[in-house]
């Protein structure tokens, strides 16, 4: 198959600088591997405890020791819409199971928290964080040395890559990853930004506001915009964590039901026990990495991934960075439009056709690899095929030849845009991401006195008192890891929306994520290194004049580089952010965290 030279680039200079990592990752992952059931290491008394509470023949099986057993971690819980499905997931699992001459335990639960519910709140702060915390309770939950495989269920933003960090550090055993879909269609995303929009202005007010939004999120599954948890989604197929076409398939449908048996089935096939061991340490290697990147760009996914990416990267031994994102989305065309980059939902480009025909698009393209390892052991042509079901009979047939809908889903001969809206921005503030993929040509390029903010409450007080009516460039700062957890900054967007309709030019820049979300209005954001850490956007003062280029990469204060070189750092007081809604709990995180493009982490080995 013939690469773009780019890709081939790319790739391996993330594997020479990855070298000694990833070495020292596998020689661990293959110590841990065992070709018989992990738990004949356990005493007696060990796995007695373990069985206790099984069915009677569970019981007999998990005794003899020679069937696989397989781990549930599931995110379940019923206030995120994503996560509520999950609740009958594991009876389907563990009969599945079953089925395959295997048997499966629920090893433990991750809190799953919603960045919707927290947007704008204390409870954000906790959010980045969550992350971390989801990983090592996946850890916990795969620490009794009694499985054999994993079925990771999860959906939503911190709790994908959490589950698949924490199971990086099992990456001897085979891993799945189970979604729920999204949820059918409601208000179209278009017209709830316009009524936010409309209340921010003071023109609508709160029930119009909330009729809005219980219109847009009105049932069971994931948000229909393309956000982070849908781009996990992507990511967790272009991976080959997914069975093939799992990722957007509406939950309670039969087709959706019959997918997670599926997954029980084949997990229970690819452990150490059988001849078609794959453990996920073999999944989730240099190229996978890269092809979750090609995703990412063309589909104008989630800027929350240029920190999440980079996490799982260095939890397998894999070091990526901005440039790496950079360099490929030069020549990784836009092929989605979804909202925010577009009109549309999840729910159409699935039915456009979805993953299967854009993986296919990119693997003609010489776009992706596909010589990979994946979950169904076939490389990643396997993943052109969407899933069907007849007769109750699960099956693959191959994805369509063309677009249903080519507004929502294009080709490599006409795409949306040459690349793919991800992009570095580099000068004296620092270096920091821009998706630019929903920012009109127009507005990707501002020069424009700073307005420096410690807080988004604080901006949105000086739009709410008319301060902002005129070209300016928002700096919302010490929003770092270090500093209060890195919030995402989305309930900015709408304010910031209507000044830039207003004709005036205006723009983003901070230390803080915007989200998944972000639109059209450009936002120079994981500013690194961030304000608490010394970094030089805590030199910027009112009234300085900031350029943002987009298409030039450049983000910089016009200022005198000597009076800039001697000018202090400003200080914050940051002790609002320090307690309640739990937030002290989260002291040592905020101690320990790494810097944006290093992943945002709070392990030791994520420098």
């Amino acid at each position: 198959m013939h690469l773009h030279p780019r890709l081939i680039e790319v790739s391996e200079r993330i594997r020479e600088r990855s070298r000694s990592r990833r070495e020292a990752y596998l020689a661990r992952v293959d110590s841990w591997a065992a070709r018989e059931p992990v738990r004949k290491s356990l005493s007696c008394t060990n796995l007695a405890h373990a069985f206790a509470a099984m069915p009677g023949g569970d019981k007999i099986m998990l005794r003899q020791q020679r069937q696989p057993n397989i781990a549930i971690v599931s995110a379940y819980n019923d206030m995120l819409s994503a996560h509520q499905p999950f609740e009958h997931y594991p009876a389907i699992i563990k009969e599945a199971a079953r089925r395959a001459g295997a048997t499966a335990q629920f090893a433990g639960g991750v809190p799953a928290m919603c960045d919707g519910v927290t947007q704008g709140q204390p409870g954000m702060e906790l959010s980045l964080f969550s992350r971390d915390v989801i990983a090592m309770a996946t850890a916990v939950a795969l620490s009794h040395q009694m499985f054999d495989a994993v079925l990771c269920l999860g959906v939503c933003d911190k709790i994908v890559p959490g589950l698949l960090i924490g199971a990086l550090q099992f990456g001897h055993l085979p891993t799945v990853f189970v979604p729920a879909g999204p949820m059918t269609s409601g208000l179209a995303n278009k017209e709830k930004a316009h009524i936010r929009q409309l209340y921010a202005e003071g023109k609508v007010g709160r029930e119009e506001l909330l009729e809005s939004e219980a219109r847009s999120y009105h049932d069971a599954g994931t948000c229909t915009f393309y956000g982070t948890a849908n781009s996990n989604q992507m990511l967790m197929e272009i991976m080959g964590l997914h069975l093939p076409g799992a990722a957007f398939v509406n939950p309670g449908l039969p087709l959706r039901e019959a997918l997670t048996a599926a997954a029980a089935e084949r997990a229970a096939a690819i452990t150490a026990l059988g001849a078609d061991y794959i453990p996920l340490a073999r999944v989730i290697d240099e190229r996978a990495i890269v092809n979750g990147l090609v995703g990412l760009l063309a589909t104008g996914g989630s800027t929350n991934h240029t920190i999440h990416l980079i996490a799982i990267a260095r939890a397998a031994g894999i070091v990526i960075d901005w440039s790496d994102f950079d360099d490929l989305s030069a020549v990784v065309p836009l092929l989605a439009r979804i909202y925010p980059n577009g009109a549309a939902d999840v729910n159409h480009f699935h039915a456009a056709g979805g993953m299967g025909l854009l993986i296919r698009e990119l693997l003609d393209a010489g776009l992706l690899h596909e010589d990979v390892q994946t979950v169904v052991g076939q490389g990643l042509r396997r993943y052109t095929e969407e899933p069907t079901l007849s007769e109750g009979r699960l099956s693959w047939r191959p994805a369509p030849s063309e677009s249903g809908d080519s507004a929502v889903l294009g080709n490599m001969a006409a795409p949306f845009s040459p690349d793919g809206g991800v992009k570095l921005l580099q000068g004296n503030l620092g270096r920091a991401v821009i998706k630019t993929s929903a920012v009109a040509a127009e507005h990707r390029a501002v020069e424009a006195p700073a307005r420096i903010f410690d807080s988004q409450d604080a901006m949105l007080a000086a739009f709410k008192a008319g301060e902002l009516e005129r070209d300016l460039v928002a700096v919302i700062r010490f929003q770092g890891p270090r500093a209060n957890g890195m919030p995402e900054l989305h309930k900015l967007t709408p304010a910031l929306g209507v000044l830039q309709d207003r004709g005036f030019k205006v723009a983003l820049v901070t230390d803080g994520r915007m989200s998944g979300a972000s639109g059209k209005v450009p936002a120079a954001i994981h500013v690194t290194p961030e304000c608490v850490n010394g970094g030089p956007l805590a030199r910027l003062r009112d009234g300085d004049l900031v350029r943002l280029d987009a298409e030039a990469g450049v983000l910089e204060a016009l200022v005198e580089p000597a009076e800039w070189a001697t000018r202090e750092l400003a200080v914050a007081d940051l002790s609002g952010n320090q307690h309640g809604f739990g937030r002290e709990l989260f002291a040592g995180f905020r101690q320990q965290a790494s810097g944006a493009e290093q992943g945002a982490m709070s392990f030791g080995w994520a420098d």
